[in-house]
């Protein structure tokens, strides 16, 4: 196990983000984190787990010591009469192994495809997408106790995942926020196979194609395209893909906000819910290519918040926070951000 010192995150955070890692150790098997437990300097010292940093606003250095997931890993762990069960190592990009999935065959998870971020940070955000969640796949994950360095394997229930959260993302009694890392997980995939196609852009695709029966790699190739043609690579220009949650209102509440804004784009919920659109609430209220240094809210998606080349993270919070204030004071709702903001 080698301690790194002073790593410039840059490269390690989609947004583009300057900050630096005081100490970073890349953990390539589960039991390095059982090394930097036992460590005498870094065992008793605060962790911070970095995977894709696709999901992060870095806004100062971190003295934390970085636990940096490069757990690599794709394996048919079983095949039963009812489902695929697939293992994946924390480090590997998602995008990775869902095209994995489908080129092997093992369909299931082709309606999240081209979602930044690792295999270990899905869970904890309940990654989803076009009709599906990461609750709707998880098997199992093994995660490590940053307490004692013992492996633990955690069935998809206790694991407690919703709307963008997790027993990852809680603390206090029950919550596992900062008290274990996510080195493994196990995914099942139903058989036999049946499409998600229950999203408005997908049957778009279905009625420009004249395929009403979609094969796993072309509802894949769909997806891809549909998120090139809204969502900027962070390659080329830095994000962290969707910045504010999508919030949920009582119907009461949807109904006020129709009277006075007939065009809001909700989506009714199997609880009786109502998910309202953030992306077009932001829109509504001209949000679209405003700036605040070097950061900015997406020409063609007005959810997206980017860095147009040398933001800081404190011009990103600034932007986020002007568009709350915005919205609520038009809305009356309160968005909240995806984001971990550090």
């Amino acid at each position: 196990m080698r301690v790194e010192r002073d790593v410039n995150l840059k490269s390690c955070n989609t947004f583009g983000l300057p900050a630096t890692a005081r100490r970073l150790v890349r953990i390539r098997e589960a039991a390095d984190v059982r090394r930097v437990v036992d460590h005498p300097e870094l065992g008793r010292a605060p962790k911070f787990v970095l995977g894709g940093g696709s999901n992060l606003v870095l806004t100062k250095d971190l003295d934390a010591v970085v636990l940096k997931m490069e757990i690599p890993g794709l394996r048919l762990l079983e095949e039963r009469a009812d489902a695929w069960i697939i293992e994946a190592g924390a480090g590997v990009p998602w995008h990775e192994l869902v095209r994995w999935c489908v080129e092997q065959g093992y369909p299931g998870l082709e309606n999240m495809a081209l979602i930044p971020g690792t295999v270990g940070a899905a869970p904890v955000q309940n990654i989803g997408a076009y009709g599906l969640e990461m609750k709707d796949r998880l098997d199992s994950v093994e995660v490590m106790d940053l307490v004692t360095g013992r492996p633990v394997r955690l069935p998809a229930e206790v694991c407690q995942l919703a709307y963008r959260d997790s027993v990852f993302k809680l603390s206090g009694p029950g919550g596992l926020a900062g008290k274990s890392v996510i080195t493994s997980v196990r995914l099942r995939l139903p058989k036999p196979w049946q499409p998600e196609l229950g999203y408005l852009e997908l049957e778009r695709r279905m009625a420009e194609t004249g395929i009403s029966a979609p094969t796993p790699r072309q509802i894949f190739d769909w997806v891809c395209a549909i998120r090139r043609a809204k969502l900027p690579d962070p390659a080329v220009i830095g994000n962290a893909g969707s910045f504010f949650k999508n919030p949920v209102v009582t119907p009461e509440q949807c109904r006020d906000i129709i009277g006075r804004d007939p065009g809001i784009v909700h989506y009714p919920m199997p609880d009786g819910s109502i998910k309202l659109a953030a992306g077009w609430m932001i829109d509504a209220c001209g949000w679209k290519g405003k700036t605040v240094g070097g950061a900015a809210v997406y020409e063609k998606q007005a959810l997206v918040l980017v860095n147009r080349g040398e933001a800081r993270g404190a011009e990103v919070v600034t932007l986020a926070r002007a568009i709350q204030e915005s919205v609520y004071g038009r809305f009356g709702i309160r968005l909240e951000p995806e984001p971990v903001v550090l």
